[in-house]
């Protein structure tokens, strides 16, 4: 993840958590993978929050490579050697249950968000933080109008001073309707991150869910559009 400004180290000292990918056996951060948790009676499910209790074990493959994992076996036993247990009940739609769970924990962080004052909505708002260089993040909606989304890019390209820099929002996977319910605003086609922790807290969420569902289309990845 990119330093915030004043962090000036020339190594930066990387904190975060490794875990290995138990299907490809690399080593990534932990912003990078996914949990799969292990049930009392060897359920296996997502926990994208890393949060379940017991034991787990860790995937970094997007979701064309789990759906061939699973159909080959590679999945069940890659999760028997972490695991080492009984029996495992893996459902033959895990990646449809992976892709909802990342898209309900993007849609989730973004609600907390407005709730907590760090997003702002609305073309003219958004344009006006641009402007005074108060944005740190920019997202619209998946059927955002092309030229609306354009001149909030360019109003925050001027605003940050980096005109002529490919800086511009993301495209999220999901309609203004799903947004609005996100948010419980009406009509959010625009949203503007005005939080710098906040931003880099969507960013890693939403980053995991563009890898999963289409690794070939990250614009450039989510974190790397956090000002």
């Amino acid at each position: 993840m990119r330093n915030l400004p004043n962090e000036t180290r020339s190594k930066p000292l990387d904190r975060t958590p490794h875990r290995k990918c138990i299907l490809t056996g690399e080593s990534l951060s932990q912003e990078e993978l996914v949990r799969l948790a292990i049930g009392p009676d060897g359920q296996i499910a997502p926990d994208v929050r890393a949060k379940a209790p017991g034991r787990g074990a860790w995937i970094g493959v997007n979701r064309v490579a789990l759906d061939i994992a699973l159909v080959k076996g590679q999945l069940k036993a890659a999760l028997s050697r972490a695991f080492k247990t009984g029996p495992l009940d893996i459902p033959e739609d895990l990646a449809d249950r992976l892709e909802k769970a990342l898209e309900r924990g993007t849609l989730d962080r973004l609600g907390l968000e407005a709730r907590g004052g760090t997003l702002l909505t609305g073309s003219e708002k958004i344009e006006t933080a641009a402007r005074r260089d108060e944005l740190s993040m920019l997202l619209h909606a998946s059927d955002a109008g092309k030229d609306g989304s354009s001149k909030l890019s360019q109003a925050w390209r001027v605003g940050s001073d980096r005109e002529g820099q490919d800086l511009h929002g993301i495209t999220l996977p999901v309609d203004r309707q799903g947004l609005s319910v996100a948010l419980g605003r009406q009509n959010v086609v625009h949203i503007g991150i005005i939080d710098k922790r906040a931003a880099s807290r969507v960013s890693q969420m939403l980053t995991r869910w563009l890898r999963f569902i289409d690794p070939d289309d990250l614009q450039d990845d989510a974190e790397k559009k956090v000002a």
